[in-house]
């Protein structure tokens, strides 16, 4: 059986601009995707901290530092809004067990403070 798990995720990154004209996505700077293990053009869940909305969108490689709403999710969020950038793939049981996702935690300038294999209850950062 196949299960999905978190692959790769960017922890509270700061939303540096909302484009509604754009085509759609997320652009997340080159950094935050390696850091992460997340690819460009990868499905992802965004969750905004601040105001509790979620949206699939997938993502657009950009400039270092850049985490901006494209299209139509630019109505969910506003520049200086926490969000957290979740890629999850399908893996099979045995292997889901022992998986750790790469959690990339970033400053409030979206720099990469640390890379972390796995979570656990009750880190807060």
């Amino acid at each position: 059986m196949f299960v999905k798990m978190c692959r790769g995720k960017v922890h509270r990154a700061t939303v540096t601009e909302a484009n509604l004209h754009y085509v759609g996505s997320i652009t997340l700077g080159k950094e935050l995707l390696e850091a992460s293990g997340i690819l460009p053009g990868e499905a992802v869940q965004v969750l905004d901290v601040d105001n509790g909305n979620r949206l699939e969108t997938y993502t657009i490689e950009g400039p270092r530092g850049t985490v901006c709403l494209n299209g139509p999710a630019a109505r969910l969020v506003q520049p200086g809004d926490r969000v957290v950038v979740i890629a999850y793939g399908w893996m099979e049981e045995g292997e889901a067990r022992g998986w750790r996702p790469r959690v990339a935690l970033v400053d409030s300038e979206n720099r990469v403070v640390e890379v972390l294999r796995g979570e656990e209850h009750g880190l807060c950062r």
